[in-house]
């Protein structure tokens, strides 16, 4: 029996390329393709894949918030993360969210056809030095909690004291020096950590816990 792949990338020409990559295989086919999260979890529900490769950065809806949906509503489809973004909160982000792998853009054709096959057969899939930083992570001693979200990085702590502000993405990237795009990243990553659906659930949650004041420093 095949295993049944879905792409999702906001780019046709990666589409393209994986598609070529899989149908070349015995073992691997595309079931569909999506360009953006939200057409995601609609084609899983509708096509039932074994595997989605999952982009991250994704018009619409982020790449993670489709994980989570996906996930949620069909838990035997395993999340494969192919993306350009390396940092570390990202990496832990899609873990969090139940991807069962985390690729980078520029892996070679034979180490994604072998994490599809791996990630189908319910095993972790992360490229070597992935792994290493995340066995790295999981061995800290666990820190000690300083205040409210201990969860959350020093940065994404920052941003959510400015999303609970009422800042955009827009004006808290010009307040704190970086782009929207790394905003926006930061921010699924802030809902992911702490379980939340949307934006105003977070703005809600860190505003009882006391962020989003003058006094907090936003």
């Amino acid at each position: 029996m095949s295993i049944s792949v879905l792409l999702v990338d906001d780019h046709p020409l990666v589409r393209q390329g994986l598609h070529a990559v899989l149908s070349a295989t015995d073992d691997l086919r595309v079931a569909g393709e999506a360009s953006d999260g939200r057409a995601a979890v609609s084609a899983v529900a509708d096509l039932r894949p074994d595997v989605v490769i999952m982009d991250l950065q994704l018009p619409g809806l982020h790449g993670l918030d489709a994980t989570r949906q996906i996930l949620a509503a069909r838990p035997q489809t395993a999340v494969l993360v192919l993306t350009m973004f390396e940092d570390d909160d990202m990496v832990f982000a899609a873990v969090s969210a139940g991807a069962v792998g985390y690729l980078l853009k520029g892996a070679d054709g034979a180490d994604i056809l072998t994490a599809i096959r791996s990630a189908a057969a319910g095993h972790a899939v992360f490229g070597a030095a992935l792994a290493r930083r995340l066995q790295t992570w999981f061995a800290r001693p666990t820190p000690r909690p300083g205040g409210p979200f201990p969860q959350l990085t020093p940065r994404e702590r920052e941003i959510l004291d400015a999303v609970a502000a009422g800042l955009t993405n827009g004006e808290i990237g010009r307040r704190l020096f970086l782009s929207t795009k790394t905003v926006a990243n930061n921010v699924s990553s802030i809902l992911t950590k702490l379980h939340l659906a949307e934006r105003g659930q977070a703005i809600v949650l860190a505003r009882d816990a006391g962020l989003g004041r003058p006094e907090s420093g936003a």
